[in-house]
C-alpha cells in the first residue's frame, strides 16, 4: 500500500487548522525517517498547506497525501491527490521562479512509478503537476499518453483548482478512494536502485516486487540462506548454482544474500565478486554518488565502504594467488559464473599479465581451491546466466562441475534441474554429475520470472525463440507481449533515435547498443570499436554528451551485460544475418566478411545478440541498415533477410 507521513480526506484537511496539519505531518515524518526537520522543509510545508487549502475548496471529494513514499527512488512525492478516479501528483518548488527540466523529470518519474507499480493505478489517469510558486502562470496543453499518464502540467499554485477542473471534465470515473489506497504496490527496481537500497541498509524487499509472479526471488534467497546455516552447523563445504532467465534478478539475489543480517551480522565474512568490469565500475560509482548525496560519510570512508560492497573477482584471485592460508571470507558469491575463464585463458593471462609461469588451472578450479583451504566449512554461490557466454576463454558452467568432480568431490552441490535448460548443461552431463558428486536438486534455485521487463514476463522467452530460430513460437509470444512491451524495427537510424526520445519520459534512460563484431555499422556513424566509459554512459544526465542519452557512443555486449536501459536501440549488423531460414554467423576480417565455422564461436555470437536483445526494461527499436549495392561489405542482401523475418513475425515497422 502507499505510505504517507500525513493523509486525510480533503474535507478533513480543509477543516483542520494549518497548525494541526503541520504538527501531525512533522511528528509522523520525524518518526518515520528519524531525520531532523530543517526550517526550510517546515517553511515549504506551510506554503503547501496554504496553497492546497485555497485551491481545494471546490474539490473536496477526494483524499490528500503529504510526503508519499516512492521507495524505488528513496524519495517522497510532496503530495498525491486522489479525486473522482484520477490521481494528481504534485511536486512543489517553493520560491522557484521558473520550471526546471530536472523538476519536470522528477515529477514524471513519480507518476510513472505510481502508474506501473501501484496496482490500483494501472488503468486510471495520472496527472503529474510541477508547482513553482514564483513562476508565471502558463497555459497548459492537456497531452495524454496511451497509458493514461499526462505530460507534466506547470503551475505556480494559483491555478491548481482550474487544472483539476479541466482534467475532471475529460474523465468519468467512480470515486473509489478506499480501494485505490489499498492497492498493492510492487515496484521493480533497477540493479542500481536495488544496490543503493542495500548499501544504505534498507530492506530491499520494500522496493522489489513481492507479488506472486516475482516471489521466486524471495524463495530463492531464503533457500540459499537456509543452506548456508546448514553448511555451517554441519561443518560442510557447499556450492550452489542460481540459474535464471535474463533479467530475473540473479545479481540482486547475490547482493541480498551477502548483505542479509543472518550473514552480515556474524563473524563469517561474505563477499560479492564479479568479473564484469563495467558492472563493478557503474555500481561503485552510483553507490558513491548516492552515499555522498545522503551524507553517509567522508569521501575516504565512502570509497572504502563502496569498494568492499562489491569487488572484482580478478583482484580477489590475484590477492589469494600466493597465499596458502584460508581467505577471510567463508561465503563467496561469484556473479556471472558461466563467464569464468577456462584453463588456457587463465594460464595465458597469468603468464603474460602477472608473470606467473606454469599456472595450469582454470579460474573455477583455482577459485574453488581458495575456499577449500578452510578446515571446517565454506559456501560458494554461483550466479549463472544461460546462453550468456560471449567471449573467447569463457568456460561456461561445465568447467565448475569438471573441477568439482576432479578435485572437490567432498563438496556438496545444490542446483535446480532447470540447469539443463538455457545452454547451461546437457541432460547427459547432469546425469553424469549426479552419479559422480554429492548433488542435490532444488527447484527454488532457478529464477523463472524476468523482473527487468516488468511490462511483460514473456520477453526473455521471445528473445530465446528468435535466437533459437523458432519462428512460430516468436509469433505467438509476440502476441502476448506487444500490448505491454514495445518492439519496433526500422531501416533508418534517425527514425530509431527519434523513437527513443519520444518514448522515454522523466529520467528513463535510453541508448544505442550493438555487437562488438558489428564493424560495418561504422558506415552509419556507429563505432563499436571505440571504448566507452561505462560510468559516464550509464550515469551521466541528458546534458552530457558522454551519456547514453546523447546517442553518439555505442555500448557493446561487454559494456551492457548485467546492466540495463529503459529503452534501447539495438543496431543489428551483418555479423548475424538471417538467410535461407537460418542464422548465418560472420566475422569481419580486413575488408570482407568470413563464415564463422567454430561451433563455440557461433554460440558466442548468438549469445551476444541474446544479451543485446534482453537489456531493455520497457521496449526497444531494432535498427537494421538498408545496405548499399555499391559497397561489397554492406550489401542489402546481408540485411534484408533479418529485416523480413522480424517484420513477418509482427514487429511494427517504423519508416
Amino acid at each position: 500500500m502507499l505510505r504517507a507521513s500525513y493523509s486525510s480526506t480533503v474535507r478533513e484537511f480543509l477543516q483542520l487548522s494549518d497548525e494541526e496539519i503541520l504538527g501531525k505531518l512533522t511528528r509522523s515524518f520525524s518518526l518515520g525517517f528519524g531525520w531532523d526537520i530543517k526550517l526550510e522543509q517546515l517553511s515549504a510545508w506551510v506554503e503547501q498547506i496554504k496553497i492546497l487549502k485555497a485551491e481545494l475548496l471546490k474539490h473536496s471529494d477526494g483524499k490528500i497525501f503529504f510526503e508519499a513514499a516512492i521507495p524505488r527512488f528513496g524519495k517522497q512525492a510532496d503530495n498525491i491527490l486522489y479525486i473522482l478516479g484520477v490521481v494528481f501528483i504534485f511536486e512543489f518548488k517553493v520560491g522557484q521562479n521558473e520550471y526546471p527540466k530536472s523538476a519536470i523529470n522528477q515529477v514524471m518519474d513519480y507518476a510513472l512509478d505510481i502508474k506501473y507499480f501501484h496496482k490500483s493505478s494501472h488503468n486510471i489517469p495520472i496527472i503529474p503537476v510541477l508547482v513553482c510558486t514564483k513562476a508565471n502562470t502558463i497555459s497548459n496543453g492537456l497531452e495524454i499518453h496511451s497509458d493514461k499518464v499526462y505530460n507534466v502540467l506547470k503551475s505556480n499554485g494559483s491555478d491548481i483548482a482550474s487544472i483539476i477542473s479541466s482534467i475532471l471534465k475529460q474523465t468519468n470515473n467512480l470515486n473509489d478512494v478506499e480501494n485505490w489506497e489499498k492497492g498493492e504496490y510492487h515496484p521493480t527496481p533497477t540493479i542500481i536502485e536495488a544496490a543503493n537500497s542495500l548499501f544504505n541498509n534498507q530492506n530491499v524487499n520494500e522496493i522489489s516486487r513481492s507479488d506472486a509472479e516475482a516471489e521466486n526471488l524471495s524463495v530463492t534467497t531464503e533457500t540459499v540462506l537456509d543452506l548456508i546455516q546448514q553448511a555451517k552447523a554441519q561443518k560442510e563445504k557447499h556450492i550452489c548454482f542460481i540459474t535464471g532467465v535474463p533479467g530475473s534478478g540473479k545479481t540482486l539475489a547475490g547482493l541480498k544474500i551477502v548483505h542479509d543480517a543472518r550473514v552480515k551480522d556474524t563473524d563469517d565474512a561474505a563477499v560479492f565478486l564479479s568479473g564484469n568490469g563495467p558492472l563493478v565500475k557503474v555500481l561503485r560509482e552510483a553507490l558513491r554518488i548516492n552515499a555522498l548525496e545522503n551524507n553517509r560519510g567522508t569521501r575516504a570512508d565512502v570509497k572504502v565502504s563502496v569498494e568492499s560492497f562489491i569487488q572484482n573477482i580478478h583482484h580477489f584471485r590475484d590477492n589469494e594467488r600466493d597465499s596458502k592460508k584460508p581467505p577471510v571470507e567463508k561465503i563467496v558469491v561469484f556473479d556471472e559464473a558461466q563467464r569464468a575463464w577456462n584453463r588456457e585463458k587463465t594460464s595465458s593471462f597469468m603468464s603474460k599479465k602477472r608473470g606467473v609461469a606454469n599456472f595450469n588451472r582454470s579460474e573455477p578450479d583455482f577459485l574453488m581451491s581458495i575456499l577449500d583451504r578452510h578446515n571446517d566449512w565454506a559456501f560458494v554461490i554461483c550466479l549463472v546466466g544461460g546462453g550468456q557466454e560471449i567471449h573467447d576463454g569463457e568456460a561456461g558452467i561445465q568447467e565448475w562441475f569438471n573441477s568439482i568432480e576432479k578435485n572437490y568431490a567432498h563438496w556438496h552441490i545444490s542446483a535446480s534441474e532447470r540447469i539443463i535448460e538455457g545452454d547451461y548443461l546437457k541432460i547427459n552431463d547432469l546425469e553424469d554429475i549426479k552419479r559422480k558428486t554429492r548433488f542435490s536438486c532444488n527447484d527454488a534455485l532457478h529464477l523463472k520470472t524476468s523482473l527487468r521487463s516488468f511490462r511483460s514476463e514473456n520477453v526473455s522467452k521471445l528473445i530465446n525463440s528468435i535466437i533459437s530460430n523458432e519462428i512460430e513460437s516468436v509469433r505467438s509470444l509476440y502476441e502476448s507481449v506487444k500490448e505491454r512491451y514495445k518492439i519496433t524495427i526500422t531501416r533508418d537510424l534517425n527514425v530509431a533515435k527519434n523513437w527513443l526520445r519520444l518514448n522515454a519520459r522523466g529520467n528513463e534512460r535510453y541508448g544505442i547498443i550493438a555487437s562488438s563484431g558489428g564493424l560495418r555499422l561504422r558506415k552509419y556513424g556507429l563505432h563499436v570499436k571505440n571504448d566507452i566509459d561505462p560510468v559516464d554512459w550509464f550515469l551521466k544526465n541528458r546534458d552530457d554528451v558522454r551519456s547514453s542519452f546523447a546517442l553518439e557512443e555505442v555500448a557493446t555486449e561487454f559494456d551492457i551485460q548485467g546492466l540495463e536501459l529503459d529503452w534501447a536501440c539495438i543496431a543489428w549488423d551483418a555479423d548475424l544475418r538471417y538467410t535461407s531460414d537460418s542464422w548465418g554467423c560472420m566475422r569481419f576480417r580486413g575488408s570482407s566478411w568470413q563464415n564463422v565455422k567454430s561451433e563455440i564461436q557461433r554460440r558466442y555470437l548468438l549469445n551476444t545478440y541474446r544479451v543485446l536483445l534482453t537489456r531493455a526494461r520497457q521496449g526497444m527499436v531494432i535498427f537494421i541498415p538498408e545496405g548499399d549495392l555499391n559497397d561489397l561489405t554492406a550489401l542489402p542482401s546481408y540485411y534484408n533477410g533479418t529485416f523480413e523475418m522480424l517484420s513477418e513475425v509482427g514487429f511494427e515497422v517504423l519508416r
